[in-house]
Order: C-alpha cells, then sequence, then structure tokens
C-alpha cells in the first residue's frame, strides 16, 4: 500500500514538473522576445553625439530651403517695417517688388539673402539641434510630463540660437535697407558697424529679439509637435510601429504653428528692426531701448500701422516658411538616421 502510495505521489510531482516547464517554454519565448526586441530598438538607436550632427545637419538644410522660398517677402518687409513714413499695405509691398525687378533685376529680390543664409543656417542647425537636446533634458516625451515643458523647450532652443548668431542677423537686416553698392558682402558690414558704431553695436536690438522669439519659438515648437503627436494618435498604431504624419499633415501643423508664433511676437519684431537699422536710416540713436522704441511708433504711427506694420506679409511668408522648414528637417533627419542605419522617425 505504501509503494503505492508512493508511486503515486511521484507520478503526480513528475506531472506538476512537466506542467511548470511547459508553461515555462510557453512564457519564457515572449518574455526573451520582448527583451530581443528592446535591444534591436537601443541598438538602432543613434548615440546623442549623432542626433546632435543630424539635427544640426537637418535644421541649417531645412533653415536655408525656407528663407531661400521667402526670401523675396521677408526683403519688403523690412522695407516697411524700417521706414516710418511709408504706410504698408500689401498691395504696396507687391508693388515694392515688382519696382525693384524692372529697375534692377530679378535677382535684386534676392539681396541680402546671402547674409540671411550666413545666419540662418546656423540659427536653424542650433534651433532645431537644441530643441532635441532641451525635449530630452525636460524629458517631454515621457507620459505625465506637464504639456507646458514643450513650449519651455522650444522657447530656450530658439533663445539659444538667436544668442550665437545675432550678429548676422544684424547685419542681414542692414544690407536689406541700404543700397546694393554700399555693402557688397558681410565683411563689410561688420568692418563698418564696428569702425562707427563700437564692438557691442553688433548686438544692437538683441533685447527685443530674445523677448520677442521665447513666445515665437516656444509657440511654434508647441504647436507643431502637438498638432503632429494628435496626428499620430488619429492614424493609430502603437509605440514601436507608430502611423506617422503625410507631408501635408506635417506642412498644415508647421503653417499653424508659423501663424500663431508670428502674431504672439510681431511687435518686438518692429522695434528689432528699428533698432538695428536706426543708424543706417539716418535716425542716430532714437532707437536705443525697446520701451523708448515701442512709445515712439505707437506716437508717431499708432498700433496698427505702426507695431503691426507688415503684418499681413508676415500672415503670409510666416505659415510658409515655418510649414517648409519644420517638414523639411523631419525628413532630412529621417533620411540621416537611415542612412547611418538608424530606424527612428
Amino acid at each position: 500500500m505504501g509503494k503505492s502510495v508512493d508511486k503515486l505521489d511521484g507520478q503526480a510531482i513528475e506531472v506538476i514538473v512537466k506542467t511548470e516547464e511547459s508553461y515555462s517554454n510557453q512564457s519564457e519565448p515572449k518574455i526573451v522576445d520582448q527583451h530581443v526586441q528592446v535591444d534591436n530598438r537601443k541598438a538602432n538607436e543613434l548615440s546623442n553625439s549623432g542626433k546632435i550632427l543630424t539635427s544640426l545637419a537637418a535644421g541649417g538644410i531645412a533653415g536655408g530651403i525656407a528663407k531661400t522660398v521667402i526670401a523675396p517677402l521677408d526683403r519688403s518687409k523690412i522695407f516697411f517695417q524700417t521706414n516710418e513714413t511709408k504706410n504698408y499695405r500689401f498691395r504696396y509691398a507687391i508693388r515694392w517688388l515688382k519696382h525693384g525687378y524692372r529697375t534692377e533685376g530679378l535677382l535684386s529680390l534676392w539681396r541680402g539673402n546671402t547674409a540671411t543664409l550666413a545666419r540662418i543656417v546656423p540659427y536653424s542647425a542650433i534651433n532645431f539641434m537644441s530643441f532635441e537636446q532641451y525635449k530630452k533634458l525636460l524629458k517631454v516625451e515621457d507620459a505625465g510630463t506637464p504639456g507646458y515643458h514643450r513650449f519651455v523647450a522650444g522657447s530656450l532652443a530658439g533663445s539659444t540660437g538667436q544668442l550665437l548668431t545675432y550678429p548676422l542677423d544684424r547685419a542681414r537686416a542692414v544690407m536689406a535697407v541700404t543700397p546694393g553698392k554700399q555693402y557688397r558682402n558681410l565683411a563689410l558690414v561688420f568692418c563698418n558697424i564696428y569702425k562707427e558704431e563700437g564692438f557691442l553695436a553688433l548686438y544692437r536690438g538683441l533685447t527685443p529679439t530674445l523677448l520677442g522669439v521665447i513666445p515665437y519659438a516656444g509657440t511654434s515648437f508647441f504647436t507643431y509637435e502637438t498638432l503632429k503627436g494628435y496626428a499620430v494618435r488619429r492614424k493609430g498604431g502603437d509605440a514601436t510601429h507608430p502611423m506617422l504624419p503625410s507631408p501635408l499633415e506635417r506642412l498644415a501643423a508647421g503653417a499653424v504653428a508659423g501663424l500663431l508664433g508670428q502674431t504672439a511676437s510681431y511687435p518686438l519684431d518692429i522695434v528689432r528692426r528699428r533698432m538695428q537699422t536706426g543708424r543706417q536710416l539716418g535716425k542716430g540713436n532714437k532707437y536705443k531701448t525697446v520701451v523708448g522704441t515701442l512709445l515712439t511708433v505707437y506716437r508717431s504711427e499708432g498700433i496698427y500701422r505702426g507695431w503691426y506694420k507688415g503684418l499681413s506679409m508676415n500672415l503670409i511668408k510666416g505659415p510658409i516658411a515655418v510649414s517648409i522648414a519644420y517638414t523639411v528637417n523631419d525628413y532630412v533627419r529621417i533620411a540621416l538616421h537611415w542612412f547611418f542605419g538608424s530606424k527612428e522617425s
């Protein structure tokens, strides 16, 4: 009887062991497979230095293409922004562009674009690269992170880009409002400003620029990334295989981002241009401070015709430029990641 019981107990233990082994064999491949997927994703990711380099390259290319497309509109806007006596109308801006084309030729519409590219390529490169790094620092992509962190990351990125490239912005504004024969290249602009106004004059207008870029860059990046995320969620998919936004959706998100960003910071753009070009336009030290410039423009030109002069042009060129820049940046970055063996998107 004892042997019989022992035999039954042995069979029961053997069944339990086999069952556990069977369960283990069924579950382990899933766990191993998950670990393999995670390891593969990590292996496919670029290093942080690789991400920095690809972001710099993509951002520079994107900014250069976007600014070249809208260069004539930008030059027209700067002319009216810095002119106290000319009332702005969109048809006046088009008429001014036509006059330039007839008297000086087609390429005159892109005068100063070399200076623009010399500034916008490094600025855009630093801007987009900084945004990716600030997103990582502020953990923007982590679950539970407040949405305003994305705005903060964008504002910090824009401020970083402006601080590092501002003298090029001033030189570009000076070239845009002076006759073509006066300054043939950036070096002449820098030398002239340094001799006549001193080294710190290269940073004249930096304060309104920084005050303006905080809402502009923050709003633009926040809006674009938020709308892009909404497009991904609407299409479905999961974290490993998301349904990415189409080119048209990216362009639309960039256009909305540019529209909101430009409107949020426009009066400070007027202040920046007046402070940058006052000396070259014979205004001397009339525009020395942000508050003083705002008051001067308000008293002589009013709010709509002063603080918001040229806004209608910006509402056209801003969305075009931002949508092109953000979309091109996305696709160039994706292409560079693919080229270097990463499957990030």
